[in-house]
């Protein structure tokens, strides 16, 4: 507390800049804005020694200053009364960057009632300084009733103080709260695209069902020409299929909480059965599927089914990138460092490279929207990569440029044909 002739001793100096310091290491370590607002308000109550503290901000949009604490007050009931720039006391400290300090604000023209009435806050005197950052201003901090006498310059200079360690941790915080809003926005957004995915993907799946057993069923039986369109129902309706299925997929990696059933099983049974899957696909465009698989069982610990879903969506994309007539290559091999690599090599149109790790960016595609010839979401590989690395393994692609075929590849943990062997007993 200050002496009565307000003239501060070394020992109340010591004291107030403790506080001081103790203000500025709260303010740079407080990111929450409405609870550095209440401490700021609270704190230079104490140290000032007055009845009530007010911040005023700027706001660009309105070219105003608006009340965003005060001590004792209704928020709400501030924020709705208006600080004109030009024809205030906080609007004057504001427009001309100085420190006022009046100790009879009643005879000032520029005091304005209304804020008194409508917090029933009656003024004697007040102390006002700019809030600034380096030299631009961005509010006004104010004290209002001084507990014993006028404010002085000692109060002017702790104020200005405070006021000017609050403005930059509001701004701060400021920052924080819009990099926060704008990840929440983020957000949500991907929440409704989640949603989208795991909504089409449920709702699509039982009339496609039927659609291609319909189709079956009129290939199957029916003559010459009708054979023929049924055909083509059917390799539209398996295009659907691989489509809804990746959306399935897709949910599924984006729920953080997908199930793995493992199980030890051949390599090459899994990469047979993904290719089962696009067979029909691969006939339709008259390409030519070999494999590059040796003849020894090359045990894997997978989920049988979601590894085999990850190999379908890479030769799904072989398979729409590589022309008529075209050429892709199945194969898997031990590496000398025991790791189990598999590929999937097309002759189609390639990857530049600078795109090559793009690909599995999801949504992302080579071809503009507006100009592209092939099909496809852009989640294949991206649902891909998720479905590797949830094994463990790792996937990457090669291309030796523009209109030299791609292959990607990927690299399981490998287990011996003993533990295979052991494990079946």
């Amino acid at each position: 507390m200050p002496n009565p002739n307000h003239k501060p001793d070394l020992r109340y100096m010591a004291e107030q800049l403790a506080r001081l310091i103790e203000v500025s290491v709260t303010l740079n370590s407080t990111l929450n804005l409405d609870e550095l607002l209440r401490f700021i308000i609270r704190t230079a109550t104490e140290i000032i020694d007055c009845e009530s503290v007010s911040i005023l901000l700027y706001d660009e949009k309105r070219g105003q200053l608006v009340f965003a604490a005060a001590t004792g007050s209704d928020p709400k009931r501030l924020s709705e009364t208006p600080i004109p720039l030009d024809s205030s006391l906080a609007g004057t400290i504001f427009r001309e960057n100085k420190i006022i300090s009046l100790s009879d604000v009643q005879n000032d023209a520029r005091h304005k009632g209304m804020v008194s009435k409508n917090v029933d806050f009656e003024v004697h005197n007040i102390l006002g300084v700019p809030m600034r950052i380096k030299d631009k201003p961005t509010g006004v901090l104010e004290a209002l009733n001084k507990r014993d006498g006028n404010f002085d310059e000692s109060d002017a200079d702790i104020l200005s103080v405070i006021a000017s360690q609050a403005a930059v941790a509001i701004n701060n915080a400021r920052l924080v709260k819009a990099l926060q809003d704008a990840y929440n926005d983020l957000r949500a957004a991907d929440q409704l695209k989640t949603n989208f995915l795991a909504l089409a993907s449920h709702e699509l799946r039982t009339p496609l069902g039927v659609i291609i057993g319909y189709a079956t069923f009129l290939q199957e039986e029916s003559p010459g020409e009708l054979s023929d369109h049924a055909k083509q129902v059917l390799n539209a309706a398996m295009q659907m299929r691989v489509l809804v299925d990746a959306m399935t997929n897709m949910d599924m990696l984006r729920s953080k909480d997908m199930i793995m059933h493992r199980l030890v099983v051949p390599v090459q049974q899994i990469l047979r059965g993904a290719y089962g899957d696009v067979k029909r696909l691969a006939d339709a465009k008259g390409q030519k599927v070999t494999f590059d698989l040796p003849a020894v069982a090359i045990p894997v610990k997978c989920d049988p089914d979601k590894l085999t879903s990850a190999f379908i969506n890479l030769l799904d994309n072989a398979v729409r990138f590589s022309p008529e007539g075209g050429k892709i290559i199945i194969g898997a091999k031990v590496r000398a460092g025991g790791d189990v690599l598999t590929w999937v090599q097309d002759n189609g149109k390639g990857i530049p490279e600078g795109e090559l790790k793009k690909i599995f960016l999801e949504f992302y595609q080579i071809e503009p929207h507006t100009t592209r010839k092939h099909g496809g979401m852009g989640i294949g590989l991206s649902i891909a990569k998720g479905l590797v690395e949830a094994h463990g393994g790792k996937i990457w692609a090669e291309s030796p440029g523009s209109g030299k075929g791609t292959t990607i590849k990927v690299l399981l943990p490998f287990l011996s044909t003993t533990t295979l062997q052991t494990m079946k007993r």
